[in-house]
């Protein structure tokens, strides 16, 4: 499975809601919504939000024909090098932007602001017949993923599980999805077991690894383990309260699915907010994000996260 097939799913449900928000006028509320605006949007950043922004992307041009918007996958880490350079606009991000990345962007003059955009979940996967893995607490999948002593069969996992190599698959270290998950699993970010197949930032090559042998396993955007339909699972995560959880809209948005649940963003710079083109898109995006992510795959913000956002986006209008 290539990436392009990931975005070819999503061609029905956006061109559905780009009918309605068409319909009913748009709700980017920006001047020039009738298309007159012009210009360049360059993103670039984390290829989990990067299905998310091209979909925002595709919709407003709908309205606004005449604006050319780029959207780069160089990974979350890979986009703020770019942006801290002044090389973009905006910054997609699967995590917060790091102390270091800040004073880099400082030292450049570069401010910036943060703005969720939609909520994912990072799953657990596993292959179809898998049938013994039903539930794992955060122990269990650090034990597959921790950078020493790492085991390398389902059977030191957990007593009871079957003898079972075990193959790991999991993005580098580029990827925001990388940070989150050895951070939150393993309780350092950065640290994981130096053997693993590195997919870089092709999540579908997670999906393709895993789903090719019996014992693989792997840590992968929910957005992308729907996309794939059966050919890989998600199992559910112990959390905090001692509870198994599916990762699921509900879960993601009422926080039970934890440790894996998170929050997306973009960061656009304050130049970048001086061009009427990117200022309407962002107002666009933010406006329209539960319908962006619901037609990309993703989650939307929960009632709390979108009126955080809709505040920034406020401010940066002067409002």
């Amino acid at each position: 499975m290539k990436s392009t097939s990931f975005r070819r799913a999503l061609v029905p449900g956006i061109a559905a809601l780009a009918l309605a928000l068409s319909a009913c006028g748009g709700d980017s509320g920006a001047e020039g919504a009738d298309g007159d605006l012009s210009g360049t949007v360059s993103i670039d950043g984390s290829s989990t939000v990067a299905p998310l922004s091209e979909a925002a992307a595709e919709l407003f041009r709908a309205e606004n024909p005449n604006i050319n918007i780029s959207v780069g996958t160089s990974g979350t880490g890979g986009g703020f090098e770019k942006f801290c350079k002044g090389e973009t606009d905006i910054s997609d991000a699967s995590r917060s932007i790091k102390d270091e990345e800040i004073a880099i962007c400082e030292d450049a003059g570069i401010a910036f602001e943060e703005l969720g955009v939609a909520n994912d979940g990072l799953a657990v996967a596993v292959n179809p017949e898998n049938d013994w893995a039903d539930c794992l607490t955060v122990d269990e999948v650090s034990s597959m993923w921790r950078a020493e002593g790492a085991v390398n069969n389902w059977s030191e996992v957990r007593d009871g599980f079957p003898d079972e190599p075990i193959e790991v698959f999991g993005p580098g270290s580029d990827s925001g999805t990388f940070d989150y998950f050895t951070e939150a699993i393993n309780g350092e970010e950065g640290s994981i077991r130096k053997d693993y197949n590195d997919i870089g930032e092709d999540d579908n090559a997670a999906i393709q690894g895993v789903a090719g042998k019996k014992g693989a396993t792997g840590y992968i955007p929910l957005s992308f383990i729907n996309e794939a339909g059966g050919a890989v699972k998600a199992v559910e995560i112990e959390n905090d309260q001692g509870d198994c959880v599916a990762p699921g809209l509900d879960t993601v948005q009422d926080g039970s699915y934890n440790p894996l649940g998170r929050q997306l963003y973009v960061y656009p710079s304050d130049t970048a907010l001086e061009k009427p083109q990117v200022l309407a898109f962002l107002e666009f995006y933010i406006e329209n994000q539960a319908s962006i992510a619901e037609a990309a795959g993703f989650i939307p913000l929960n009632s709390d996260q979108e009126q955080e956002a809709l505040d920034k986006l406020n401010s940066l209008l002067g409002e």
